[in-house]
């Protein structure tokens, strides 16, 4: 990690800008475990804005390496940076968002898996939400209902008429 930091601030220094930005997407996909060490080089170094590129580019990750990613973040304590990987990958297609959730709950990781959920649930439609509960309905429809009742308005009532419709009977 100190070596990535020193070689983004010479890149930097020289402009080099598309440089900096090849190395940011090669560290994203480094082992997770990495990444809370990488997370404090970097801020040490004065280049937080280069970890949110990298927050960004390990968003795009496949479903299990994105979950390891936040995994690792929210171990290490780095909720707020664990809570921007998750709202960042809620953009990808809802069969994705529901492995990736899966793989956290599977990993012990219910607060990043709800994270996840939640940030769905709030940027995405009720029908959206509903076709993600269909690959676990056990395991995914509490927590998408959980979700969209923390949330103002008729999400709740939303998500329930759209997992109806789906043949998703709310237990």
């Amino acid at each position: 990690p100190r070596a990535v930091a020193a070689e983004l601030l010479a890149l930097r220094a020289q402009g080099r800008t598309g440089e900096a930005h090849a190395l940011l997407c090669q560290a994203a996909a480094w082992p997770a475990g990495q990444l809370p060490h990488l997370a404090a080089e970097l801020a040490r170094a004065g280049l937080a804005a280069d970890w949110n590129t990298l927050l960004w580019e390990a968003a795009s990750l496949p479903p299990v390496r994105l979950a390891a990613a936040a995994a690792a973040l929210g171990e290490a304590g780095r909720e707020a940076d664990c809570d921007a990987l998750l709202r960042q990958g809620v953009s990808r297609p809802a069969s994705e968002v529901a492995d990736a959730a899966l793989a956290l709950g599977a990993a012990g990781r219910a607060r990043e898996a709800d994270a996840l959920l939640g940030a769905f649930v709030r940027v995405r439609t009720a029908e959206e939400a509903a076709a993600l509960a269909r690959h676990d309905p056990q395991w995914l429809t509490p927590r998408l209902l959980q979700a969209a009742g923390l949330l103002p308005g008729a999400r709740h009532r939303d998500l329930l008429h759209a997992l109806r419709v789906a043949g998703i009977v709310p237990a």
